[in-house]
């Protein structure tokens, strides 16, 4: 990452990669607009980020930004953030019953602007007010809109609600339909390994450092196995016991999706390591 911009109050961050040019056009403390021409693609576009408050009378400088943005947009345009407010009922679950006329100022803002929402992978609702059973709220309050000219130039895309994992939302993966690069990482040494208890014998049972290499890359899969592998198995199981939380919050399914979470926070680790 080359840069990095918050807005005025320091409640939106964004961090742009060094091929992306970038210009800022609106910095207000619920938005953060910038314009981005990126190499790649050759092509401007408009990304709105969006962190509203929780006040339906507040939202309202919201919609209107909003509402500006939209009257004479032509450009590809993204807008994603947390919106504090629920575009239907049907994105709530718990609680006291949902306020129509809140909801109905956004989905009009949203519709009046040409915005439409996608479609995701991943659980329903993005956040969760971290308590089980009958005082348990989970509610979709992180979204991504897009506008028709975005949609046309980037027909696959594919939005994730991934593992909430150490906050009480979810965050969203947004992917455009650019493959990955595939590569082949040479041998690296993990510091991580040290503090494992077979390391040492296995260290100390070769001497030439070919047969070093060789063993230890034997002894790394039959111990951790495919890091990235690992790693998208316990995502899984998270997700699986967050949608068991989500129809049954007791505290056991609770304690069962706090163990899948640190489970894969020991991973999450060990894929920070072999990043260094």
């Amino acid at each position: 990452m080359e840069s990095a911009l918050s807005n005025v109050n320091g409640k939106i961050w964004l961090l742009i990669d060094e091929d992306v040019e970038w210009e800022l056009l609106i910095d207000t403390e619920q938005q953060l607009t910038i314009k981005v021409l990126h190499h790649g693609i050759g092509k401007h576009i408009i990304m709105t980020f969006v962190y509203s408050k929780c006040s339906s009378q507040e939202r309202l400088e919201l919609w209107n930004n909003l509402y500006y943005l939209a009257s004479d947009m032509e450009l590809p345009w993204v807008v994603g953030g947390d919106f504090n407010v629920i575009l239907g009922e049907e994105e709530k679950i718990g609680g006291f019953p949902v306020y129509p006329p809140e909801y109905e100022d956004f989905a009009f803002c949203i519709n009046s602007c040409g915005l439409f929402d996608l479609s995701y992978k991943g659980s329903p609702f993005t956040w969760w007010n971290g308590r089980p059973n009958e005082e348990c709220i989970f509610k979709c309050l992180n979204i991504f809109f897009v506008n028709l000219p975005f949609q046309s130039l980037f027909p696959n895309i594919e939005v994730e609600h991934l593992i909430r994992t150490g906050s009480d939302h979810a965050p969203l993966l947004m992917s455009c339909g650019e493959e990955a690069m595939q590569f082949v990482k040479p041998f690296k040494f993990l510091n991580f390994w040290t503090k494992h208890e077979t390391f040492i014998e296995v260290v100390s049972s070769k001497q030439k450092l070919k047969r070093v290499k060789l063993a230890l890359s034997k002894w790394r899969k039959l111990t951790y196995g495919n890091i990235f592998k690992q790693l998208a198995i316990r995502e899984d199981v998270v997700r699986i016991k967050e949608i068991l939380f989500e129809e049954a919050p007791t505290m056991e399914n609770r304690g069962i999706l706090q163990q899948a979470q640190a489970e894969l926070k020991k991973y999450l680790n060990i894929e920070e390591q072999y990043w260094k």
